[in-house]
Protein backbone atom coordinates (compact mmCIF):
# COMPACT_ATOMS: atom_id res chain seq x y z
CA UNK A 1 0.00 0.00 0.00
CA UNK A 2 1.54 3.45 -0.85
CA UNK A 3 0.89 6.52 1.07
CA UNK A 4 2.30 9.82 0.33
CA UNK A 5 1.90 12.79 -1.07
CA UNK A 6 1.27 11.08 -4.73
CA UNK A 7 -0.82 7.99 -3.46
CA UNK A 8 -3.53 10.41 -1.79
CA UNK A 9 -3.27 13.21 -4.46
CA UNK A 10 -2.59 11.84 -6.83
CA UNK A 11 -6.00 10.57 -7.49
CA UNK A 12 -7.07 13.80 -9.08
CA UNK A 13 -10.62 13.76 -10.03
CA UNK A 14 -12.58 16.17 -12.87
CA UNK A 15 -14.05 17.88 -9.99
CA UNK A 16 -10.84 18.82 -8.62
CA UNK A 17 -11.57 20.62 -5.77
CA UNK A 18 -12.59 17.19 -3.86
CA UNK A 19 -8.66 17.10 -3.30
CA UNK A 20 -8.88 20.50 -1.37
CA UNK A 21 -11.35 19.64 0.25
CA UNK A 22 -9.87 18.73 4.55
CA UNK A 23 -12.33 15.75 5.20
CA UNK A 24 -11.95 14.19 1.77
CA UNK A 25 -8.39 14.07 2.26
CA UNK A 26 -8.96 12.58 5.65
CA UNK A 27 -11.43 10.11 4.36
CA UNK A 28 -9.06 8.78 1.80
CA UNK A 29 -5.99 8.33 4.35
CA UNK A 30 -8.37 6.44 6.42
CA UNK A 31 -9.47 4.11 3.28
CA UNK A 32 -5.99 3.16 2.77
CA UNK A 33 -5.24 2.55 6.10
CA UNK A 34 -8.13 0.59 6.78
CA UNK A 35 -7.76 -1.05 3.57
CA UNK A 36 -4.07 -2.05 4.68
CA UNK A 37 -5.27 -3.26 8.25
CA UNK A 38 -7.82 -5.49 6.37
CA UNK A 39 -5.57 -6.86 3.88
CA UNK A 40 -3.58 -7.92 6.90
CA UNK A 41 -6.33 -9.44 8.81
CA UNK A 42 -7.62 -11.70 5.99
CA UNK A 43 -5.29 -14.77 6.53
CA UNK A 44 -6.60 -14.45 10.13
CA UNK A 45 -9.79 -14.55 8.76
CA UNK A 46 -10.90 -11.58 11.23
CA UNK A 47 -12.96 -8.19 9.97
CA UNK A 48 -11.78 -4.84 11.17
CA UNK A 49 -14.81 -4.30 13.09
CA UNK A 50 -14.18 -7.27 15.02
CA UNK A 51 -10.76 -6.19 15.58
CA UNK A 52 -11.87 -2.75 16.77
CA UNK A 53 -14.65 -4.31 19.00
CA UNK A 54 -11.75 -6.48 20.62
CA UNK A 55 -9.53 -2.89 21.21
CA UNK A 56 -11.95 -1.22 22.67
CA UNK A 57 -13.05 -4.72 25.25
CA UNK A 58 -9.24 -4.65 25.88
CA UNK A 59 -8.84 -1.07 27.01
CA UNK A 60 -12.20 -1.20 29.11
CA UNK A 61 -13.66 -4.95 29.60
CA UNK A 62 -17.37 -4.27 30.20
CA UNK A 63 -19.10 -1.96 27.75
CA UNK A 64 -22.64 -1.08 27.09
CA UNK A 65 -23.75 -2.06 23.35
CA UNK A 66 -23.96 2.06 22.79
CA UNK A 67 -21.07 2.84 24.65
CA UNK A 68 -18.86 -0.23 22.32
CA UNK A 69 -21.00 1.08 18.66
CA UNK A 70 -19.44 4.83 19.71
CA UNK A 71 -16.06 4.04 20.27
CA UNK A 72 -15.74 0.51 17.50
CA UNK A 73 -17.36 3.15 15.12
CA UNK A 74 -19.78 0.88 14.27
CA UNK A 75 -23.61 1.67 13.67
CA UNK A 76 -25.55 -0.25 16.62
CA UNK A 77 -27.82 -2.42 14.30
CA UNK A 78 -24.42 -3.73 12.50
CA UNK A 79 -22.78 -4.20 15.89
CA UNK A 80 -25.46 -6.05 17.36
CA UNK A 81 -24.87 -8.95 14.40
CA UNK A 82 -21.60 -8.98 14.52
CA UNK A 83 -21.50 -9.37 18.65
CA UNK A 84 -23.82 -12.26 18.07
CA UNK A 85 -21.27 -13.86 15.88
CA UNK A 86 -18.11 -12.95 18.27
CA UNK A 87 -20.64 -14.87 21.30
CA UNK A 88 -20.71 -17.30 19.37
CA UNK A 89 -17.33 -18.04 18.28
CA UNK A 90 -16.63 -17.47 21.83
CA UNK A 91 -14.75 -13.90 21.55
CA UNK A 92 -16.96 -12.13 23.90
CA UNK A 93 -20.04 -12.80 26.08
CA UNK A 94 -22.81 -11.01 27.66
CA UNK A 95 -22.95 -10.12 31.39
CA UNK A 96 -25.59 -8.33 33.44
CA UNK A 97 -24.71 -5.05 34.88
CA UNK A 98 -24.20 -4.98 38.42
CA UNK A 99 -24.69 -1.41 38.67
CA UNK A 100 -28.33 -2.10 36.13
CA UNK A 101 -29.55 -5.42 35.80
CA UNK A 102 -31.49 -4.37 32.72
CA UNK A 103 -28.48 -2.99 30.97
CA UNK A 104 -26.53 -5.51 28.97
CA UNK A 105 -22.54 -5.41 29.00
CA UNK A 106 -19.98 -7.03 26.18
CA UNK A 107 -17.19 -8.80 27.80
CA UNK A 108 -14.43 -9.85 26.45
CA UNK A 109 -13.59 -13.90 26.90
CA UNK A 110 -10.42 -15.95 27.17
CA UNK A 111 -10.55 -16.62 22.87
CA UNK A 112 -11.02 -12.99 22.42
CA UNK A 113 -7.92 -12.04 24.83
CA UNK A 114 -5.70 -14.66 22.73
CA UNK A 115 -7.05 -13.35 19.44
CA UNK A 116 -6.47 -9.89 19.78
CA UNK A 117 -2.93 -10.38 21.48
CA UNK A 118 -2.06 -11.89 17.92
CA UNK A 119 -3.92 -8.71 16.37
CA UNK A 120 -2.50 -6.64 18.17
CA UNK A 121 0.65 -6.92 16.51
CA UNK A 122 -0.60 -6.18 13.54
CA UNK A 123 -2.12 -2.72 14.44
CA UNK A 124 1.69 -1.96 15.66
CA UNK A 125 3.19 -3.15 13.07
CA UNK A 126 1.10 -0.15 11.18
CA UNK A 127 1.73 2.24 13.49
CA UNK A 128 5.13 1.91 13.54
CA UNK A 129 5.61 2.10 9.95
CA UNK A 130 3.86 5.34 9.71
CA UNK A 131 6.13 6.07 12.67
CA UNK A 132 8.98 5.64 10.53
CA UNK A 133 7.50 7.95 7.47
CA UNK A 134 6.70 10.77 9.49
CA UNK A 135 8.95 12.26 11.96
CA UNK A 136 7.70 11.97 15.21
CA UNK A 137 6.91 15.51 15.96
CA UNK A 138 4.60 16.06 13.03
CA UNK A 139 2.77 13.23 13.99
CA UNK A 140 2.12 14.50 17.30
CA UNK A 141 0.90 17.59 15.29
CA UNK A 142 -1.28 15.74 13.15
CA UNK A 143 -2.64 14.06 16.61
CA UNK A 144 -3.47 17.55 17.78
CA UNK A 145 -4.72 18.93 14.40
CA UNK A 146 -7.48 16.09 14.36
CA UNK A 147 -8.20 16.29 17.90
CA UNK A 148 -9.35 19.93 17.27
CA UNK A 149 -10.91 18.87 14.30
CA UNK A 150 -13.40 16.12 16.31
CA UNK A 151 -13.90 18.79 19.44
CA UNK A 152 -14.70 21.41 17.11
Amino acid sequence: MKFGFNAIWGHRMSAGRLNEQVAYVIAMVNRQLEEELQERLRPAGVPIEQLRILEVLHAQDGRSMGDLAARALIEPTTLTKIIDRMVSDGLVYRSPDSADRRRVLIRIGPSGKTLFKRLDRITTAQEERLQKQIPQAKLEELRKLLAEIMNA
